[in-house]
Protein backbone atom coordinates (compact mmCIF):
# COMPACT_ATOMS: atom_id res chain seq x y z
CA UNK A 1 0.00 0.00 0.00
CA UNK A 2 1.00 3.25 -1.06
CA UNK A 3 0.73 5.91 2.00
CA UNK A 4 0.23 9.55 0.38
CA UNK A 5 0.09 12.94 1.75
CA UNK A 6 -1.87 15.32 -0.18
CA UNK A 7 -1.50 18.91 0.11
CA UNK A 8 -3.12 21.30 -1.74
CA UNK A 9 -4.86 25.21 -0.52
CA UNK A 10 -8.00 24.18 -2.45
CA UNK A 11 -10.40 21.92 -0.37
CA UNK A 12 -12.34 20.93 -3.47
CA UNK A 13 -9.39 19.49 -4.82
CA UNK A 14 -7.85 17.79 -1.98
CA UNK A 15 -11.35 15.63 -1.70
CA UNK A 16 -11.43 14.99 -5.46
CA UNK A 17 -7.53 13.90 -5.31
CA UNK A 18 -8.25 11.81 -2.50
CA UNK A 19 -11.58 9.88 -4.24
CA UNK A 20 -9.15 9.58 -7.49
CA UNK A 21 -6.41 8.38 -5.97
CA UNK A 22 -8.22 5.73 -3.24
CA UNK A 23 -9.73 4.37 -6.09
CA UNK A 24 -7.04 2.47 -6.35
CA UNK A 25 -6.34 -0.38 -3.97
CA UNK A 26 -2.79 0.11 -3.53
CA UNK A 27 -3.16 4.11 -2.65
CA UNK A 28 -4.16 5.08 1.03
CA UNK A 29 -4.40 8.77 1.60
CA UNK A 30 -2.85 9.46 5.44
CA UNK A 31 -3.21 13.19 5.57
CA UNK A 32 -4.16 16.39 4.22
CA UNK A 33 -3.13 19.62 4.21
CA UNK A 34 -3.65 22.96 2.49
CA UNK A 35 -0.56 25.18 2.77
CA UNK A 36 3.55 24.59 2.51
CA UNK A 37 4.29 25.41 6.24
CA UNK A 38 1.71 22.32 6.84
CA UNK A 39 3.53 20.02 4.26
CA UNK A 40 6.49 20.57 5.80
CA UNK A 41 4.76 19.22 9.39
CA UNK A 42 2.69 16.95 8.13
CA UNK A 43 5.40 15.20 5.73
CA UNK A 44 8.12 15.13 9.11
CA UNK A 45 5.23 13.81 11.47
CA UNK A 46 3.55 11.12 9.25
CA UNK A 47 6.19 10.11 6.67
CA UNK A 48 4.80 9.36 3.61
CA UNK A 49 5.60 7.60 1.01
CA UNK A 50 4.95 10.25 -1.35
CA UNK A 51 3.91 13.65 -0.99
CA UNK A 52 1.51 15.21 -3.49
CA UNK A 53 1.35 18.64 -3.62
CA UNK A 54 0.34 21.91 -5.21
CA UNK A 55 3.06 24.28 -6.23
CA UNK A 56 1.12 27.60 -5.48
CA UNK A 57 -0.54 27.61 -2.12
CA UNK A 58 -1.15 31.38 -1.23
CA UNK A 59 1.98 33.10 0.13
CA UNK A 60 4.49 30.38 0.11
CA UNK A 61 5.06 27.84 -2.79
CA UNK A 62 5.22 23.78 -3.29
CA UNK A 63 8.78 24.48 -4.35
CA UNK A 64 9.25 26.02 -0.79
CA UNK A 65 8.16 23.59 0.76
CA UNK A 66 9.67 20.46 -1.20
CA UNK A 67 13.03 22.64 -0.80
CA UNK A 68 12.77 22.40 2.94
CA UNK A 69 11.96 19.05 2.87
CA UNK A 70 14.51 17.73 0.47
CA UNK A 71 17.36 19.36 2.27
CA UNK A 72 16.21 17.31 5.32
CA UNK A 73 15.28 14.00 3.65
CA UNK A 74 17.15 13.71 0.28
CA UNK A 75 15.42 10.82 -0.36
CA UNK A 76 11.58 11.86 0.01
CA UNK A 77 9.41 11.31 -3.00
CA UNK A 78 7.55 14.59 -4.09
CA UNK A 79 4.65 14.87 -7.00
CA UNK A 80 4.45 18.28 -7.77
CA UNK A 81 0.80 18.86 -9.06
CA UNK A 82 -0.58 22.59 -10.51
CA UNK A 83 -2.76 24.32 -12.96
CA UNK A 84 -0.09 26.38 -14.39
CA UNK A 85 2.52 25.17 -17.27
CA UNK A 86 5.34 27.60 -15.93
CA UNK A 87 8.45 26.99 -17.17
CA UNK A 88 10.28 28.77 -13.98
CA UNK A 89 8.54 26.06 -12.01
CA UNK A 90 9.47 23.72 -14.63
CA UNK A 91 13.07 24.09 -14.15
CA UNK A 92 13.45 24.87 -10.28
CA UNK A 93 11.19 21.31 -9.57
CA UNK A 94 14.12 19.78 -11.70
CA UNK A 95 16.65 21.50 -9.98
CA UNK A 96 15.99 20.58 -6.95
CA UNK A 97 15.08 17.18 -7.01
CA UNK A 98 11.37 15.96 -6.59
CA UNK A 99 10.12 13.32 -8.51
CA UNK A 100 7.47 14.60 -10.62
CA UNK A 101 5.64 17.57 -11.71
CA UNK A 102 1.88 17.05 -13.63
CA UNK A 103 -0.96 19.47 -14.85
CA UNK A 104 -3.97 19.02 -12.42
CA UNK A 105 -6.17 18.55 -16.13
CA UNK A 106 -4.29 15.39 -16.69
CA UNK A 107 -6.43 13.33 -14.24
CA UNK A 108 -5.74 9.66 -15.52
CA UNK A 109 -2.37 10.21 -15.52
CA UNK A 110 -1.77 11.31 -11.97
CA UNK A 111 -2.46 7.43 -10.08
CA UNK A 112 0.07 5.92 -12.47
CA UNK A 113 2.21 8.39 -12.05
CA UNK A 114 2.13 7.87 -8.17
CA UNK A 115 2.50 4.22 -8.62
CA UNK A 116 5.54 5.27 -10.66
CA UNK A 117 7.26 7.37 -8.73
CA UNK A 118 6.39 4.85 -5.84
CA UNK A 119 8.80 2.21 -8.56
CA UNK A 120 11.83 4.92 -8.19
CA UNK A 121 10.78 6.92 -11.47
CA UNK A 122 10.37 10.49 -12.10
CA UNK A 123 7.35 11.53 -14.36
CA UNK A 124 7.02 14.34 -15.72
CA UNK A 125 3.95 15.16 -18.09
CA UNK A 126 4.31 14.81 -21.64
CA UNK A 127 3.96 18.61 -22.14
CA UNK A 128 6.54 19.28 -20.03
CA UNK A 129 9.05 16.27 -20.88
CA UNK A 130 8.04 17.83 -24.88
CA UNK A 131 9.08 21.76 -23.35
CA UNK A 132 12.19 20.66 -21.45
CA UNK A 133 15.10 20.70 -24.25
CA UNK A 134 14.04 23.86 -24.71
CA UNK A 135 13.68 24.95 -20.83
CA UNK A 136 17.09 23.71 -20.41
CA UNK A 137 19.05 24.87 -23.07
CA UNK A 138 22.66 26.82 -22.47
CA UNK A 139 25.63 26.80 -23.48
CA UNK A 140 27.26 23.75 -23.64
CA UNK A 141 29.94 22.61 -21.06
CA UNK A 142 33.12 22.96 -22.96
CA UNK A 143 34.47 20.49 -20.22
CA UNK A 144 32.76 17.12 -20.88
CA UNK A 145 36.18 15.46 -21.80
CA UNK A 146 37.32 15.76 -18.32
CA UNK A 147 34.14 13.85 -16.69
CA UNK A 148 35.23 10.85 -18.93
CA UNK A 149 31.92 9.78 -20.43
CA UNK A 150 32.07 7.11 -22.66
CA UNK A 151 29.78 6.36 -25.42
CA UNK A 152 27.57 3.92 -23.41
CA UNK A 153 27.34 6.38 -20.40
CA UNK A 154 26.06 8.77 -22.98
CA UNK A 155 23.59 6.40 -24.59
CA UNK A 156 22.46 5.86 -20.74
CA UNK A 157 21.83 9.21 -20.23
CA UNK A 158 20.45 9.76 -23.49
CA UNK A 159 17.46 6.98 -22.26
CA UNK A 160 17.20 8.79 -18.77
CA UNK A 161 16.27 11.50 -19.70
CA UNK A 162 13.68 10.17 -22.41
CA UNK A 163 11.89 9.00 -18.55
CA UNK A 164 12.83 5.09 -19.65
CA UNK A 165 12.95 2.98 -16.41
CA UNK A 166 16.32 0.73 -16.03
CA UNK A 167 14.51 -2.61 -17.34
CA UNK A 168 13.83 -0.52 -20.26
CA UNK A 169 17.10 0.71 -20.65
CA UNK A 170 18.45 -2.63 -20.50
CA UNK A 171 16.16 -4.51 -23.20
CA UNK A 172 16.98 -0.98 -25.28
CA UNK A 173 20.79 -1.65 -24.98
CA UNK A 174 21.11 -5.10 -24.20
CA UNK A 175 22.56 -5.55 -20.65
CA UNK A 176 21.14 -6.73 -17.65
CA UNK A 177 19.31 -4.89 -15.24
CA UNK A 178 22.36 -5.32 -12.84
CA UNK A 179 24.62 -3.51 -15.05
CA UNK A 180 22.65 -0.68 -15.53
CA UNK A 181 21.86 -0.10 -11.84
CA UNK A 182 26.11 -0.01 -11.90
CA UNK A 183 26.44 1.94 -14.93
CA UNK A 184 23.92 4.97 -13.46
CA UNK A 185 25.61 4.59 -9.58
CA UNK A 186 28.83 5.46 -11.83
CA UNK A 187 27.10 8.09 -13.80
CA UNK A 188 26.01 9.78 -10.56
CA UNK A 189 29.58 9.57 -8.96
CA UNK A 190 31.15 10.70 -11.84
CA UNK A 191 28.71 13.99 -12.23
CA UNK A 192 28.40 14.75 -8.59
CA UNK A 193 24.47 14.16 -8.71
CA UNK A 194 22.16 12.94 -6.74
CA UNK A 195 19.35 11.14 -8.37
CA UNK A 196 17.95 10.12 -12.24
CA UNK A 197 15.82 13.45 -12.20
CA UNK A 198 18.85 15.39 -11.94
CA UNK A 199 21.07 12.85 -14.55
CA UNK A 200 18.05 13.97 -17.23
CA UNK A 201 18.87 17.84 -16.28
CA UNK A 202 22.11 17.51 -17.03
CA UNK A 203 21.86 15.26 -20.32
CA UNK A 204 19.47 18.22 -21.21
CA UNK A 205 21.22 21.09 -20.46
CA UNK A 206 24.77 19.98 -21.50
CA UNK A 207 25.06 17.17 -24.33
CA UNK A 208 21.30 17.33 -25.91
CA UNK A 209 21.09 18.70 -28.98
CA UNK A 210 18.13 19.41 -31.19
Amino acid sequence: MIRLLIVDDDLLVTTSLKTIVEASDEISVIGIGNNATQAVELYETLHPDILLMDIRMGESTGIEAATEILAKEEQASILLLTTFSDDEYIVEALRIGVKGYLLKQDLEAIVPSIKAVKNGQSVFGHTIMDRLPQLLKTEKNGCLEELNLNEKDLSILSLIAEGLNNKEIAEKIYLSEGTIRNYISSLLEKLALRDRTQLAVFYYKNIYVK
